[in-house]
């Protein structure tokens, strides 16, 4: 069976670190890399079993339909997690800057009136505006109704007679795990990761 390509360059397999804490996820030729290099261990899962398997073990393991990677001697199974042989951190990182990730930054309340905003009542206001100088930046953008920011245009908000609920700021660096999203529903993951 050959593979399609696509598949093995998707996120399909979650790492762990020697804690068994998620901590990132990579594609299948990447994990297997890890695994063959001994920088990473798989995690064999059946129920409620889990062990750890040397390389050795792994190419032992029966292969199914779709599960698994061709090469020219033999097929080898695809982890679905694999665990780091020496990293034990776990990573921090701070959400990239997005109308999305401000939105969900503010609440989905408009800065300046306080009102709860459907998707299609509110965007971004950047404070200073941009013909002035402003910076698109976590500390100088905010969600706002569109008539007020239509209201507000080419003003700071204390000339257009606005005031910001709050300043804003930049979300602070959460642990890597709360970014990680099951969206291929992996099964096996679900043990390891943050429910919603």
């Amino acid at each position: 069976m050959s593979m399609d390509r696509n598949f093995l360059e998707r996120e399909i397999v979650l790492v762990l670190n020697k804690n068994w804490q998620a901590v990132g996820v990579k594609n299948p030729l990447e994990a297997i890399s890890m695994m063959y290099c001994d920088a990473a261990t798989g995690l064999h899962i059946e129920g409620d079993n889990m062990s750890p398997m040397s390389w050795e073990s792994w190419l032992e393991l029966p292969c199914l339909e779709n599960d698994y990677v061709s090469t020219v001697t033999s097929k080898i199974k695809i982890p679905k997690v694999i665990i780091l042989a020496k990293y034990n951190q776990v990573p921090h990182k701070r959400p990239r800057l997005t109308a999305k990730n401000i939105w969900q930054r503010d609440n989905g309340t408009c800065q300046y009136t306080g009102k709860k905003l459907t998707p299609n009542e509110g965007n971004i206001d950047h404070v200073l505006p941009r013909s002035r100088g402003g910076r698109t930046s976590w500390s100088n953008c905010v969600l706002s109704h569109k008539d007020v920011n239509s209201l507000k245009g080419d003003k700071t908000p204390h000339e257009a007679g606005l005031r910001l609920l709050k300043q804003p700021r930049e979300p602070i660096a959460m642990p890597t795990i709360v970014y990680i999203k099951n969206h291929h529903n992996i099964e096996e993951w679900n043990t390891f990761l943050i429910k919603e």
